[in-house]
């Protein structure tokens, strides 16, 4: 593309914040469009973490009723006196059995079982017990590990949403993109709670979990593309209290549904009263400005600036006319041009430890010593002032500082954890909450932060791909978990250092506060990288690469 154009679009651009300024920055319009955005997040929540609840650990023991054939009389309790060894605080041992023998039953009461085997005939749970997922599909024992793969599953479909939804986002628009994952929410939902089989559990949930992520990240660009400089994390961090007030609905859901297809249902319904978003969502203008699209833009703007009671200078419209359309992004792009992949590479290594220490907290919700449901109560309710207080604080000292000092608070937490005896459950689970608080505002944080560093023809692809990153740490979290049984600390050693590590690295970011989004990914350019340009450019003058260094809005201060 020619320098000449280049320059054009980038004008474009900052004529598109004046557009914004003239309409309203955070008018009637935008903050209707921050409620539409935040009540999918008010559901996601449940997807996240609901599992948790549906395999709450319930007393169990081997099904031993093949001694039944030889003594039909027996007392339950005989039957496990005599079919189940102990351990050694005299309870019955739940993953073991003594091997059935084809004696009669005097034989059996004379001579006793010694031989001891695996379960072999399924497990026995307390009758009143609800079904879970846990005594449905008998996650116990050596199939114990299947709840920490399904969970890793789920994080696999995440992954996969964040990078395919995030390109095909910067394709084929904002809005089509949040509907059909609002649509594969509400459908594959439903229907985890009709599943016949464990592993087709893990597959729809799988789908699930693309979905979500398809609207975590659709819903950063939206709020960001659609409201002035200044408004841009309150508009992000508003839609992210709905996640942490979704959090808190989750604990308060499953206490009072234990059985987990009714929770299912209760968790995923809601979605389909969201389908009147088919009429009432917008695309983002800006996006459309980048597509050439400019009728629809105009007629999105006009209708914006109608709701909020705000005229728009003539022709200030005409003037978003590019001279020529603009190449859309590719996943390439974010590594070709130096300044970009400097930006990438971090913020991947940002959002991966991000992810780690969230989740890490979050699943750990079981091992804290405390009620479970309380525990996530506490944890939906410390996110709220989490993200609500990231709204001054960025503006106070900016993106680069919050996020590292974050990052580094959260990792040390877990770090401390690590020396807390198992026996104080109440200081783990402040301390917990403490890093869930720490973590949850660093995550909040880095959505903003790589919504203004990438360009918004890479801006999906570019939150995607760092979302994808995160969810990798996602699919790891569930599967660290269980290194406890070697020692109780290894978990948390891992979930607290590797924050504190990429923490330091956050120094090299540009900062991006005060600074207009970027709109093409010649935006930041080095000089040397101008001069390049200059040299395949026919007709471009220094004049004309002087004016694109002003036209760039980047500040001194954001250069790489």
């Amino acid at each position: 593309m020619h320098q000449h154009s280049l320059a054009t679009e980038v004008i474009t651009m900052a004529e598109f914040g004046d557009v914004i300024s003239a309409l309203g920055e955070f008018g009637l319009y935008q903050k209707l469009l921050i409620l539409l955005l935040s009540l999918p997040l008010l559901l996601n929540p449940f997807q996240m973490i609901g599992q948790v609840f549906m395999v709450v650990e319930v007393p169990h023991h081997c099904d031993t009723s093949w001694i039944l054939a030889v003594g039909p009389n027996l007392t339950q309790e005989e039957q496990l006196n005599l079919t189940l060894p102990r351990d050694a605080d005299g309870q019955y041992e739940q993953c073991s059995m003594y091997s059935p023998v084809d004696w009669d039953l005097d034989s059996i009461l004379t001579y006793g079982l010694n031989a001891t085997q695996k379960c072999s005939s399924g497990w026995v749970y307390p009758s009143a017990e609800p079904p879970s997922l846990l005594t449905e599909f008998d996650l116990v024992c050596d199939r114990t590990v299947l709840n920490d793969i399904s969970q890793s599953i789920y994080m696999a479909g995440l992954l996969v949403g964040a990078m395919f939804f995030g390109m095909l986002s910067d394709r084929i628009g904002r809005r089509p993109v949040f509907l059909i994952c609002v649509l594969l929410q509400g459908v594959f939902g439903l229907a985890v709670a009709f599943v016949p089989h464990f592993y087709v559990y893990m597959a729809i949930r799988c789908v699930v979990g693309a979905a979500v992520s398809g609207i975590m990240i659709t819903v950063v660009s939206l709020a960001t593309e659609w409201v002035g400089i200044s408004f841009r994390p309150k508009s992000v961090l508003i839609a992210h209290t709905a996640f942490a007030i979704g959090q808190m609905m989750v604990a308060g859901l499953s206490y009072g549904i234990r059985n987990w297809r009714l929770l299912e249902i209760a968790g995923s319904a809601p979605m389909f009263a969201l389908f009147f978003y088919i009429w009432v969502l917008p695309e983002s203008a800006r996006w459309l400005v980048t597509k050439g699209r400019m009728e629809e833009a105009k007629k999105l703007l006009q209708k914006a600036a109608a709701t909020n009671k705000r005229s728009l200078p003539a022709g200030l419209l005409e003037q978003l006319e590019p001279e020529k359309q603009t190449k859309s992004g590719s996943l390439l792009d974010l590594f070709r041009k130096r300044h970009l992949r400097k930006v990438t590479l971090i913020m991947l290594c940002v959002w991966f430890a991000d992810s780690i220490v969230y989740y890490g907290l979050g699943l750990s919700v079981t091992s804290f010593g405390l009620d479970i449901y309380l525990t996530q109560l506490a944890f939906g309710a410390v996110e709220l002032p989490a993200r609500l207080c990231l709204i001054f604080l960025l503006e106070w000292f900016g993106r680069k500082k919050v996020q590292a000092i974050l990052l580094m608070l959260a990792g040390l937490m877990c770090l401390i954890l690590t020396g807390i005896p198992e026996d104080q459950p109440v200081a783990i689970t402040v301390l917990a909450i403490i890093g869930k608080f720490t973590a949850t505002a660093a995550f909040s944080v880095s959505y903003v932060y790589a919504a203004e560093l990438f360009p918004t023809v890479v801006r999906q692809t570019g939150v995607g791909l760092c979302s994808t990153l995160a969810r990798v740490a996602g699919i790891l979290a569930p599967l660290i978990i269980p290194l406890d049984k070697y020692h109780r600390a290894i978990p948390m050693a891992i979930f607290g250092s590797i924050p504190v590590l990429v923490s330091l690295s956050c120094i090299l970011l540009p900062e991006t506060r005060g600074v207009d989004l970027p709109d093409d990914t010649g935006a930041g350019q080095t000089p040397a990288q101008n001069e390049k340009t200059v040299e395949f450019s026919k007709g471009d003058t220094k004049e004309e690469e002087a004016d694109l260094e002003k036209g760039n809005c980047r500040s001194s201060e954001s250069k790489l």
